[in-house]
């Protein structure tokens, strides 16, 4: 049985799309006031990846300019959601789970912060960590987390809908994996358990 787990936020606890104006709009206004550089299909195209992949992977993949960037990434350091945002309706999955819970997410500090207090779900969590990938990434915090708390990794799941990242790095450190896939996005990454929505989760965690 798993009694330890590491979950990922955005696009497992909560989904962005749903929440896309709470989350986005202040950042696509600002930027829009920005010369990026790039055409108005290409700002279209890296908006919606916005939703789903970090800032910094997608300002480099469409060539944001290097001279504005500073600027930019200020405004992300600073910037908070203040607005509600509404877990998924499959979060109860994740709450009901028996055991110690850590959310490990990648992105800026503050905004991160605060969307696990828009979404009024710290309580349901024993830490948060936000992972800077400029500085290193979840495999890193992963080891960390298993050091700091002495946690044995037979214990451990990890959740999360990013095959490249939490799921990657987890087989990698020897802990099982569960991948949320709703979209059917990633059909051949490797992962102990997998499903399109999380009601088999506690079946995977041996909680059935």
């Amino acid at each position: 049985m798993k009694r330890i787990f590491f979950i990922d936020l955005d696009n497992t606890i909560y989904f962005t799309k749903p929440n896309e104006e709470q989350l986005m709009g202040e950042l696509y206004r600002f930027l829009e006031s920005m010369d990026l550089g790039i055409s108005k299909e290409n700002f279209q195209l890296a908006k919606q990846e916005m939703l789903k992949t970090p800032f910094i992977k997608v300002a480099k993949k469409y060539g944001f300019k290097e001279e504005v960037m500073p600027e930019v990434i200020s405004y992300l350091h600073n910037r908070e959601v203040t607005r509600p945002l509404k877990p998924s309706d499959d979060y109860h999955y994740i709450k009901s789970l028996t055991g110690r819970k850590f959310i490990v997410t990648a992105g800026f500090p503050k905004q991160q912060q605060s969307k696990v207090k828009m979404l009024g779900i710290a309580d349901d969590f024993e830490e948060v960590h936000v992972v800077d990938v400029s500085v290193n990434n979840k495999k890193d915090v992963f080891e960390q987390l298993i050091n700091q708390h002495d946690l044995n990794r037979d214990d451990i799941l990890i959740i999360g809908d990013d095959a490249e990242s939490e799921i990657k790095f987890g087989l990698e450190l020897g802990i099982s994996t569960f991948l949320l896939d709703p979209e059917n996005l990633h059909p051949n990454a490797e992962s102990t358990f997998r499903g399109n929505n999380l009601s088999n989760l506690h079946a995977a965690a041996g909680q059935a």
